[in-house]
């Protein structure tokens, strides 16, 4: 006895609410480029003005390499230090705003802080401590450690840590280096680091100095995603200096090994 064949479903079937969404995404798009005078003619004006300013870029001019030394120095403490200073104090912070461990009267004010932390960009709180501790590295150091308690206490907050270690080595790692890159940026607002150097250069418009200071800041970052790298390396993976050379080498790298489960 034969039964008829229920009706496929059309895998093809319009979605009209998914058809307005992009359509309106579409005009906002269209009514925003209006509002802000964006136009092909500025468009074109701009890449013009890109050839020429890159074009005084280059060669680069390393003659003062001891500035340039000195404020790649500074950047590197203020993002170690910051670094640091904001992991330690995200561990009792974390704590705090723990709800299975605190009660709503301590998580949820300790929360609001982790909240506040997070909520503005590292430029502009550093441009609040300039105001409140004086212009050099010190408000660097202060608002990069306020950016990596919002950051890393959320994390402390949400998990637990024997099941998290792993990604809370990421996370810090991953800290680090964000420090690393905003140190580069404080300084434009007088918070110690290259930063400093590099707006003072583009005020005396001396652009082959700017290229010098771009390719230093260029490798630094570098520089920190490879010491990131064996880090998580070291912590997560169970490798050695000498499994990262095997690697780098083609040889397989040795994973550390883990007890068999039972079935």
């Amino acid at each position: 006895m034969s039964t008829a064949a229920a009706p496929l479903a059309d895998p093809f079937r319009s979605n009209w609410w998914a058809r307005a969404g992009w359509l309106a995404l579409a005009a906002y798009v269209v009514y925003a480029c209006a509002q802000m005078d964006v136009s092909w003619e500025r468009v074109a004006t701009g890449l013009h003005n890109a050839a020429h300013f890159f074009g005084r870029l280059l060669p680069p001019n390393f003659t003062r390499s001891e500035l340039l030394v000195k404020g790649l120095q500074e950047s590197l403490q203020i993002a170690v230090l910051a670094s640091t200073l904001g992991i330690f104090i995200s561990l009792p912070i974390g704590l705090l705003a723990a709800r299975n461990l605190m009660p709503g009267w301590v998580s949820w004010p300790t929360r609001l802080i982790i909240a506040l932390a997070r909520s503005f960009h590292p430029v502009i709180v550093a441009i609040l401590f300039v105001k409140a501790v004086g212009f050099g590295a010190l408000a660097g150091v202060m608002a990069l450690t306020l950016a990596s308690i919002g950051f890393v206490g959320k994390l402390f907050a949400f998990g637990v840590l024997p099941q998290v270690f792993a990604r809370f080595i990421g996370f810090c790692t991953y800290q680090l280096d964000s420090n690393l890159r905003n140190s580069t940026m404080v300084g434009i607002v007088g918070a110690g680091g290259i930063g400093g150097t590099l707006f003072a250069a583009f005020q005396r418009f001396d652009y082959d100095y700017v290229c010098a200071i771009l390719i230093c800041i260029i490798a630094l970052i570098m520089v920190g995603e490879f010491i990131a790298t064996y880090i998580r390396a070291i912590f997560i993976d169970g490798l050695s200096y000498v499994d990262l050379l095997r690697h780098r080498h083609g040889a397989p790298m040795r994973l550390r090994e883990r007890p068999l489960e039972d079935d």
